[in-house]
């Protein structure tokens, strides 16, 4: 298949639509992508003879757009509402997230972080509305590739940019909690996306490092 930004030019869509729609057509079984070499077709038909895609499986990019705007006036809002025990908590689930030994302890650390401050938010629509989008993303093939794919790539949740957030709501600022929140989502949309790229790149680069090893032992 043509690159990822030829496709974007040719279809005026942006890089990340064309990202979706790649891991969309992996999921199936139509297409594989190659490390380090592109995507190429390799089935005209779904591997389980039907496309796995349906209305509840929303694109991964489009669910942390989503969280960016949602969670970002959730966590104003609980900037001006949480307690000294939510504060506790958050640091001790912020020391999960940094203690994780696994990917998935980590991730389970993060989800409950972000929980905790719609939860602070105190307001029961925008709680329900941030578990839903946790859930989507729990149960979303398309999302549970590109993680698995960012995790392979070495990216997990940053713990850095939580004590930001909780250093805001510790100081129960609204804007900069606000801020903090969605720098942290945005940092979330671009490194995902950039490291399922870089990952090709530097796996191509490897075999070649190795390679030119192979070739150097083999001269002496």
């Amino acid at each position: 298949m043509p690159s990822e930004r030829d496709l974007a030019q040719a279809l005026d869509v942006s890089r990340p639509t064309i990202r979706e729609a790649i891991i969309a057509l992996e999921v199936d079984g139509l297409v594989e992508v190659r490390k380090g070499a592109g995507v190429y077709v390799v089935s005209a038909t779904p591997a389980e003879g039907a496309a796995r895609a349906n209305a509840t499986d929303y694109g991964p990019f489009e669910l942390i757009e989503a969280r960016r705007l949602i969670e970002a006036d959730a966590c104003a809002l609980a900037a001006q509402r949480i307690t000294d025990e939510q504060i506790y908590q958050l640091s001790e689930l912020l020391d999960e997230i940094n203690s994780g030994k696994t990917y998935e302890e980590s991730e389970d650390a993060d989800r409950r972080f972000h929980l905790l401050i719609a939860q602070a938010a105190e307001n029961s629509v925008l709680l329900a509305i941030v578990e839903m989008l946790w859930d989507l993303r729990a149960r979303s093939p398309h999302y549970i590739l590109l993680a698995k794919k960012a995790h392979e790539a070495g990216i997990g949740p940053e713990g850095d940019e939580h004590a930001m957030i909780l250093a805001a709501l510790e100081k129960r600022d609204p804007a900069e909690a606000s801020f903090a929140m969605r720098n942290h989502l945005q940092r979330v949309l671009d490194t995902i996306l950039e490291a399922t790229e870089v990952h090709e790149v530097e796996e191509a680069r490897a075999r070649v490092k190795l390679q030119r090893q192979r070739f150097v032992a083999s001269k002496v």
